[in-house]
């Protein structure tokens, strides 16, 4: 499938700019390299402020006063080593004003000077720390979710997963392309592995910068597609871009959940690249995104 003109803009401005590969850079030059492309938000919300999730720092934004707000964990994306508060600030902003719920970001420790599980329980402590803080949050226990995009797509998995397991009920996940398992030979991974933005070889890299080698591959926590059963598990919102190494990846795993007896909404967008939900400055389809997964929300949550 082509790239939509807007998504190959996109796509040739990164080929143009980015020299040096990103996996040939150190995880320090790659971060200042990231957050230097990032251009601010200025798109008011009523209370933004940073927070302490115990000792995680994170950012609580809340589009009013009302009190009986559901609350969005939202874990970023990056391949589990760049990102950070500021990097996801605008999405996180949008989603706020147009769900009309609040959203807390999490600025999870990053690999690989703190490989899984350590950003995993990063997440998990947050969503932790947001449900026994519930009531000095304004926030309704029982309108709790998680989110992330990509690497913070599998962490979203993975905590839907470890809440199941402790039986806590999550109100539901919203998953953006998530990378839920190893597989270097998928048909998504073959026919967009270079020329897109994102590369095979670069999630294979990411991958390497994660985990610790492969004895992890069988952990639910770390690969949620490798999780024995997916049932019980919280609603699903699942967004692919159709021209990304990790669309068969997100395909396969929202039909396991579907199989599994998962109430899972999928939207796939053609034409469109990986991270384009950041990119609304660029693609009309990422504002549309964003739009549609706030309808989602609200379906969910009953307001």
């Amino acid at each position: 499938m082509p790239l939509h003109p807007q998504a190959q803009a996109v796509a040739d401005f990164y080929a143009a700019v980015r020299t040096t590969p990103f996996e040939e850079l150190s995880p320090t030059e790659a971060r200042a390299l990231y957050s230097a492309g990032q251009v601010p938000s200025t798109e008011v919300v009523h209370e933004i402020r940073d927070v302490q999730a115990g000792s995680i720092p994170c950012r609580l934004y809340r589009p009013s006063v009302k009190t009986d707000l559901g609350l969005l964990v939202f874990f970023h994306g990056g391949g589990w080593v760049i990102g950070d508060l500021n990097s996801h600030d605008g999405v996180c902003r949008s989603l706020a004003n147009k769900s009309g719920h609040a959203v807390l970001s999490v600025d999870y420790r990053l690999a690989p000077e703190h490989k899984f599980p350590i950003p995993f329980d990063d997440c998990w402590a947050s969503v932790e720390w947001v449900i026994e803080n519930a009531k000095s949050l304004n926030i309704n226990p029982k309108k709790i979710a998680v989110s992330g995009d990509s690497a913070g797509g599998n962490l979203a998995s993975a905590v839907a997963l470890k809440a199941r397991d402790k039986n806590i009920e999550l109100a539901y996940q919203l998953l953006l392309y998530p990378c839920n398992q190893k597989d270097r030979d998928t048909e998504s991974m073959n026919d967009y592995a270079e020329g897109y933005g994102f590369t095979r070889y670069r999630m294979t890299y990411l991958w390497d910068q994660y985990l610790n080698g492969n004895s992890d591959d069988n952990n639910p926590y770390a690969v949620p597609q490798s999780a024995p059963t997916l049932k019980g598990l919280a609603p699903a919102i699942v967004i692919l871009a159709q021209c990304d190494v990790l669309y068969s990846d997100g395909k396969k795993y929202a039909q396991r959940l579907t199989d599994e007896e998962v109430s899972v909404s999928l939207r796939e967008y053609p034409g469109m690249l990986h991270g384009f939900f950041s990119l609304g400055a660029f693609l009309t389809d990422s504002l549309r995104l964003r739009e549609e997964i706030s309808e989602e929300i609200n379906k969910i949550l009953g307001s």
